[in-house]
């Protein structure tokens, strides 16, 4: 195994326990607990790990950036349950803009059943996914390569953005709060949902329930400029009422059904 894979594999870890203990991690590699700290050193030095006496914490900032592998294998039941409800909306011959979220991506397989999509997307995982689909209309948004995120982001991606109008836009965020609306860790991802946002008649937020009353770095848009939430819980009366206020739909799977 790779070093970057092996950290990579911790970080998953620290997603899933909140915490790693060295000397386990050193018997599960195989490597010495020297490489252990030096791996849980360089996690800390990229911010998303807290070294403690014999292992590590998460740092559960809302600002990280976690690398996208990590971030793919958080939450997966909830996401499969969001795109399960998703996919059911987006019918054949539809236009579809997804963004570079782990949500995103699980969208993008639920729907490969469908006929003569288009898909839009800033996400190099998603256009991997749908290589397949012989039928469908993929394009790429262009854009320099973020790294960690498998994702295009930047002026060449804006720009073509822009240029179309679409039926559905399904994006993701790293927070959403009463107040402070919905968010993102990174200004670029931020700014290519918001030109998302704008070429698309029905824009849904996908986002599971670990998400709620969070504030990252940087705003996306406000409750008014989206139509639809999609999430895998349900949400309490103060959320219902500032979402009915905006005019915008919720919409979850109560019996947790996929």
């Amino acid at each position: 195994m790779l070093a970057i894979e092996r950290r990579n594999a911790i970080l998953a870890k620290l997603q899933t326990d909140k915490k790693v203990v060295v000397s386990d991690l050193s018997i599960e590699f195989d490597v010495t607990e020297e490489t252990i700290r030096r791996d849980l050193e360089k996690l800390e030095n990229e911010g998303v790990a807290k070294k403690t006496y014999g292992g590590a914490v998460l740092n559960e900032s809302l600002n990280i950036d976690l690398p996208y592998m990590v971030r793919k294998k958080a939450n997966v039941a909830a996401k499969q349950r969001i795109a399960a409800i998703v996919g059911s909306m987006i019918q054949d011959g539809d236009n579809i803009i997804l963004d570079g979220s782990s949500t995103a991506l699980f969208v993008a397989r639920r729907i490969k059943d469908k006929k003569n999509i288009t898909v839009i997307t800033n996400s190099v995982e998603i256009l991997l996914e749908l290589s397949d689909r012989k039928d469908w209309n993929i394009l790429s948004t262009g854009g320099s390569l973020k790294e960690g995120g498998l994702s295009l982001v930047g002026y060449q991606a804006e720009r073509m953005i822009s240029t179309f109008h679409v039926d559905w836009v399904i994006f993701s965020s790293k927070g959403i709060d009463i107040d402070n609306g919905i968010t993102d860790s990174n200004e670029n991802d931020a700014q290519i949902k918001k030109m998302m946002l704008k070429s698309a008649k029905k824009r849904v937020l996908a986002i599971d329930s670990s998400k709620f009353d969070k504030t990252s770095f940087t705003k996306v848009c406000e409750f008014e400029e989206i139509d639809m939430i999609v999430t895998d819980s349900v949400l309490d009366e103060s959320w219902e009422k500032r979402l009915k206020d905006a005019e915008v739909e919720i919409v979850y799977d109560i019996d947790g059904n996929i």
